[in-house]
C-alpha cells in the first residue's frame, strides 16, 4: 500500500474513533423520570380515523418527537386499577384475577408473590418517589422513599354543569387558581427533586389525573377550542346492532349517558372538555420537561409517559373507558433513551403496556423477576422497525378477552359470544364479521392465541374501592 493509502486509512480510523467517542452512550445506571396520563386517548397521535380535530398537546407531542413513539401500544386492562397493577407488578390480568376497578387486589396469589418496578429499583439502590396517581389500588408500602398519594380536587360551588348528571360525568371551568390543583402540585413535587442534588440515581414517578372526569380546569384551558371549531368523533347510530348481549351489556350504562348528551344537544361541549383537560395536562407536563432539560440530569435520565388505556367519547355508544374496542385497548407510550433512541422514531408494532417494566430493568441494569409476562422493548426503541411478533393482549371483567394483531381484532366474551373486525378496512370496528366465512382461518388462528377461559385466573372478588 503507499503512503497515501495508508495516510487514509489511518485518517479513517482517527476519525472513527473520534466518532465513536462522540456518540452518546447509555449511562450504567440512568435516571428514570415516569410520566402517567390518566385516560388519554390516542387523539394526539394525528390518526385521522380516531379524530381530525384540534388537540393542544405541543410538551407530549415534543417529547414524542425526541425519541421513540409506539403509535400502537395497547393495555393489558382498560381500567386504572387492572392497568396500572399489570405494568407495576409484570403480572398479567389473566393470571392475578384482577380485571376491573373496585376489586380486592391483596385476595390475588400472583400479586402476594410480585416484586413491584420501584421496589426492585429501590432495592438496587435507586432513590423512588411517587406524585399523584401512579399505581391504583395495588402497591407495596415499601416500594417509595417519597410518596404524595392522589386526591381529587374540590367539585366546584356550581356542579353539576349538566342538568342530567350527578358524580364525575360532568365539565366546566374550575373555580380553583391553577396552582391550587393538585396536577399542578404534583408537577411542582417532581420539579422539586429534578432540581435537588441526588447522590444515587432516582426513580421518579409523575401521575396526573386530567383528563379523567370530571373535566373541571380554569377556563383558559376551556378557551383554546372555540365550540364552532371542536370536531365529533365519527359514529355509527346502530353501531350495536352486530355486538353480542355480553358485549352490549359492557357499555350498558355509558350508552344511556351518551345517548343523553346527543339529546340535550352537548356532545361538541363534552369533547370540548375532554380536550381543555388533556391541554391542562399538558401544560404539567411541559412544567416538569422543562424543568429535567434544566437540570444536571438531563442527560443521563429515561424519559418514559403512559397513558394506562384510552377513552370513548361517544364512539360504539360508549363513554369513558372500559371496553375492548381501540378506542379504550389502544394507548399513548413514548420513551426517550440517552444514547439509544433517536429523535423522530415511530414504532408501529403492536406492543402492551406489560412490556414497561422488562425494557426498564434491561435498561437500567436490574435483575427482572422471572415471572413477567411482558419483554423488552430494547430492539424497537434501538430500531423501531426491527422485525416483533406484533399482537397485544387486552382483558376485562369476568375474562373477556381481546387479541389486536395488526390488521385484526378478536374479542370473546363468555358462551362462546365473540366479534371480530377486519381494522384494516374498518378501523372504527362498525362491522362484527365473526360469521363470515371468509374469515373463518383467521379467527381459528386468534381464538387460539387468546389465553383458554378454563386457564385464566377467576376474577378477585370486590373490595375497597381506591378512586378511579
Amino acid at each position: 500500500m503507499g503512503r497515501i493509502g495508508s495516510f487514509a486509512v489511518a485518517l479513517g480510523l482517527v476519525f472513527a474513533s473520534q466518532a465513536a467517542a462522540a456518540a452518546p452512550k447509555l449511562p450504567e445506571r440512568p435516571n428514570v423520570l415516569f410520566l402517567i396520563v390518566d385516560d388519554l386517548n390516542s387523539w394526539l397521535l394525528g390518526d385521522p380515523n380516531r379524530y381530525d380535530g384540534k388537540v393542544v398537546a405541543p410538551n407530549i407531542q415534543r417529547l414524542a418527537e425526541s425519541g421513540v413513539l409506539f403509535r400502537r401500544a395497547y393495555t393489558a386492562a382498560p381500567f386504572c386499577c387492572p392497568s396500572r397493577t399489570a405494568v407495576f407488578s409484570g403480572v398479567a390480568p389473566w393470571k392475578s384475577g384482577l380485571y376491573a376497578n373496585g376489586r380486592d387486589s391483596s385476595a390475588s396469589e400472583a400479586l402476594k408473590r410480585a416484586v413491584s418496578l420501584p421496589g426492585l429499583f429501590r432495592e438496587a439502590g435507586y432513590f423512588t418517589a411517587s406524585y399523584g396517581k401512579v399505581t391504583h389500588g395495588w402497591d407495596t408500602r415499601d416500594a417509595w422513599d417519597e410518596r404524595i398519594p392522589h386526591k381529587r380536587d374540590p367539585i366546584p360551588p356550581q356542579a353539576p354543569f349538566l342538568p342530567f348528571t350527578r358524580g364525575e360525568q360532568d365539565w366546566g371551568p374550575t373555580h380553583l387558581d391553577e396552582s391550587e390543583m393538585h396536577d399542578t402540585q404534583y408537577a411542582d413535587a417532581t420539579i422539586a427533586q429534578l432540581q435537588r442534588k441526588h447522590d444515587r440515581p432516582f426513580f421518579i414517578a409523575c401521575g396526573l389525573f386530567h383528563p379523567h372526569m370530571p373535566w373541571y380546569v380554569p377556563q383558559k384551558y376551556f378557551d383554546m377550542f372555540p365550540i364552532d371549531e371542536v370536531h365529533l368523533p365519527p359514529l355509527k347510530a346502530d353501531d350495536l346492532e352486530d355486538v353480542p348481549p355480553l358485549g352490549r351489556a359492557v357499555t350498558e350504562g355509558k350508552s344511556k349517558f351518551v345517548a343523553q348528551v346527543i339529546e340535550h344537544g352537548v356532545h361538541r361541549e363534552g369533547v370540548r372538555g375532554y380536550l381543555a383537560a388533556t391541554a391542562y395536562a399538558d401544560a404539567q407536563i411541559g412544567r416538569v420537561l422543562k424543568a429535567l432539560e434544566q437540570s444536571p440530569y438531563r442527560d443521563d435520565t429515561i424519559v418514559l409517559l403512559m397513558t394506562d388505556h384510552g377513552f370513548h367519547l361517544g364512539e360504539k355508544s360508549h363513554w369513558q373507558k372500559g371496553t375492548l374496542w381501540e378506542e379504550a385497548t389502544h394507548c399513548v407510550l413514548m420513551f426517550r433513551v440517552p444514547g439509544l433512541t433517536k429523535p423522530g422514531g415511530r414504532c408501529e408494532r403492536f406492543i402492551s403496556l406489560q412490556d414497561i417494566y422488562p425494557t426498564l430493568t434491561e435498561l437500567c441494569g436490574l435483575a427482572p423477576p422471572s415471572y413477567l409476562d411482558g419483554r423488552s422493548l430494547v430492539p424497537l426503541l434501538a430500531d423501531p422497525e426491527t422485525d416483533w411478533e406484533s399482537t397485544a393482549i387486552s382483558a376485562l371483567y369476568d375474562r373477556y378477552v381481546s387479541i389486536r394483531t395488526e390488521k385484526y381484532r378478536y374479542i370473546r366474551y363468555r358462551d362462546d359470544q365473540e366479534e371480530f373486525y377486519d381494522c384494516s378496512l374498518d378501523p372504527h370496528e362498525w362491522t362484527n364479521r365473526i360469521a363470515d366465512p371468509n374469515y373463518a382461518e383467521v379467527i381459528a388462528r386468534l381464538r387460539t392465541a387468546v389465553p383458554e377461559f378454563d386457564r385464566m385466573t377467576p376474577p378477585v372478588p370486590s373490595g375497597r374501592r381506591d378512586g378511579k
